[in-house]
């Protein structure tokens, strides 16, 4: 146990918010939610410091095949709660900036969306809920908040009362029965970050895109507003190209400010088409 607790605090220490003591110790619920939050946003990895030798001692007692008596409810603490709400609220908040454009947003993408988010911190550790009540307390709850931009908190708070209710024990693996192997677990936690951040992806891609070619239409009509003034335009050009010239001198390089002058050239040359082609 002394290896495992040292091999544990040196994995929080180097990667914690990113779980990997969590893999180490086989619980993939927590290292998910720890991927995904940055180890329950900065707090609950520097919580864990007093935490790991607990978790060492239930990963031990999972090896050995220990089970729980089957009448026996686990504790339900107020920070398992309190990061039920929490995090219910952070998966609510993704949806609504990267998926609100879908159709039945409110009645079905943002429900099962803060759904997962409470029904993966339910699953931390030893304990489990009924992810079907669950997700049936969102959908109603989002259906009485319909298009409400606050109402991921009303349903977070539903949904974690409801996996409060209904909460138990894990199945313990049977003594003797083979471990899953980390390939699979891997590639388990690999689908489920995907899922995750594809849409987020998209959006952030999309409206950086969208902002991008605001900004760049913006100073192609600037720059083309000087064309009967060269020694003008040549001004605003320098002034425009000047954070790119201060990175040039920041990395000692001189290829940043004359590729990006190149493509202002191209996004000025495609602007005067536009307008040609408009008129």
């Amino acid at each position: 146990m002394a290896k495992q607790l040292i091999v544990t605090y040196a994995l929080w220490a180097m990667g914690g918010p990113l779980g990997l003591h969590h893999l180490y110790l086989r619980r993939d619920s927590h290292a998910l939610l720890w991927m995904l939050t940055l180890g329950g946003f900065g707090v609950g990895w520097l919580r864990e410091f007093y935490r790991i030798p607990d978790y060492v001692r239930e990963a031990k007692r999972e090896a050995e095949g220990v089970r729980h008596s089957r009448a026996a409810c686990p504790r339900m603490g107020l920070a398992r709660f309190a990061g039920q709400v929490c995090v219910g609220i952070y998966f609510g908040s993704v949806a609504l900036i990267s998926l609100s454009f879908l159709n039945y947003f409110y009645l079905i993408v943002l429900p099962l969306s803060v759904g997962a988010g409470v029904h993966l911190v339910s699953c931390v550790g030893q304990q489990t809920s009924d992810l079907q009540k669950t997700l049936t307390a969102c959908i109603v709850t989002s259906s009485i908040f319909y298009g409400s931009r606050v109402s991921p908190l009303p349903i977070s708070i539903a949904a974690s009362v409801t996996a409060a209710q209904h909460r138990r024990f894990k199945p313990v693996r049977r003594v003797g029965s083979p471990p899953e192997p980390l390939g699979f677990r891997l590639y388990r936690l690999s689908l489920a970050l995907l899922a995750f951040s594809t849409p987020l992806g998209y959006c952030i891609f999309h409206n950086t895109t969208a902002t991008l070619y605001y900004i760049s239409d913006c100073m192609s009509a600037l720059l083309d507003m000087f064309w009967f003034f060269p020694w003008l335009r040549g001004v605003a050009e320098f002034f425009v190209l000047l954070p790119y010239q201060f990175l040039c001198a920041l990395t000692g390089g001189s290829h940043y400010a004359e590729s990006w002058r190149k493509v202002f050239e191209v996004l000025l040359n495609e602007y005067s088409k536009k307008e040609t082609e408009a008129m």
